[in-house]
């Protein structure tokens, strides 16, 4: 339901200040650890890698602190955002432990076991989170939704990190993502809390930006990854859950459907799901002859389009325009993967 028009105006006021906020302290953040990253977090090339230099990994972590430390700000300091601070300080916990997670499997990757566990009680503790009263698909029980949020947020986190496999690519797809929701939020159409971590991970996203344009001095290594898609699949729930069920399902698509097709694929090839490759719709891409600017351009005009999209469907709410979404949105990320799939002409 939409918030008040105070609500509105308020969130519209501030929203330029903590977008610069969230990409100043980032930026900060990492010129001051970049030092540290170049000695200790060093992602070496290896077959599944699009990178042929050492190049520093670890990004991840300024862009997550940078996003806790100014949407929190926002929450505990704005009024109407106090009610919401129980929640996001469980959400916060969660995002503390997947990034230790991502810590881990920078250091040492092979230890699969632990930390999918570790995700998994990350990602049930955020869902534990919601709102008893949310429900993103009323027609089944409560406890089935519950535990089917908990199985698709695993899965969302570790696309995430999979697609996070080509300078600017996370980036192509945050940056869309997390505008479209706070401009959403400023509407009035989603909780204070969502509208501010939107904001913040939007405006650290783009501090981490500079940092990782091609060729990339910087990556943002799993303890960014993972808690970025831990973030984001939060918020996209929140959506859902106030009524944007379509926008929620058009905003991450490419994602979605890159990460669950390759997987689908290599399963019926009898591959290990688990191991190194390059067979993502990204990748196959740069092996194929596109530039990586090339890529990351097409994913990010695509994904403007899906949140554009997205923004009709919650603003002007009606099944027919639903069901043209719904349409449009796929047709437009199944073209991208077949250009990709193909290579330049």
């Amino acid at each position: 339901m939409p918030r008040s028009g105070e609500l509105t105006a308020s969130w519209a006021l501030h929203a330029p200040g903590l977008l610069a906020a969230g990409a100043l302290l980032c930026t900060a953040l990492i010129v001051l650890l970049r030092p540290l990253f170049t000695h200790y977090a060093v992602a070496r090339p290896n077959s599944r890698s699009s990178h042929k230099l050492p190049t520093p990994q670890g990004g991840g972590i300024a862009v997550v602190a940078a996003t806790i430390a100014v949407s929190g700000g926002s929450i505990y300091f704005w009024p109407a955002g106090i009610a919401d601070g129980g929640q996001f300080a469980i959400v916060v916990a969660a995002v503390a432990l997947i990034a230790l997670v991502g810590v881990l499997a920078d250091i040492h990757p092979q230890n699969i076991a632990p930390r999918l566990l570790l995700q998994t009680l990350a990602v049930a503790t955020v869902i534990f989170a919601l709102p008893v009263d949310l429900r993103t698909l009323p027609i089944v029980p409560w406890w089935v939704e519950r535990a089917a949020l908990v199985i698709g947020g695993l899965w969302f986190v570790n696309l995430v990190n999979f697609m996070d496999g080509l300078d600017w690519m996370t980036v192509a797809e945050v940056i869309p993502i997390t505008a479209a929701l706070a401009t959403i939020g400023c509407l009035g159409l989603l909780p204070p809390q969502q509208t501010g971590v939107s904001l913040a991970l939007c405006g650290a996203t783009i501090g981490f930006a500079f940092f990782n344009r091609p060729v990339a001095a910087l990556f943002l290594g799993d303890v960014g990854s993972l808690p970025i898609g831990l973030i984001l699949g939060w918020l996209l729930i929140s959506l859902a859950g106030e009524g944007g069920r379509v926008a929620a399902i058009l905003l991450p698509l490419y994602y979605l459907a890159d990460s669950t097709i390759t997987l689908v694929r290599r399963a019926a090839s009898g591959e290990r799901l688990w191991q190194a490759h390059r067979s993502h719709f990204y990748q196959r891409a740069t092996d194929r002859g596109f530039a990586v600017i090339e890529v990351v351009a097409r994913v990010f005009v695509v994904n403007i389009t899906l949140a554009a999209l997205a923004l009709v469907t919650v603003l002007w709410p009606s099944c027919e325009l639903d069901i043209a979404a719904l349409i449009v949105g796929p047709a437009l990320v199944a073209w991208l993967l077949f250009a990709l799939a193909r290579g330049p002409r």
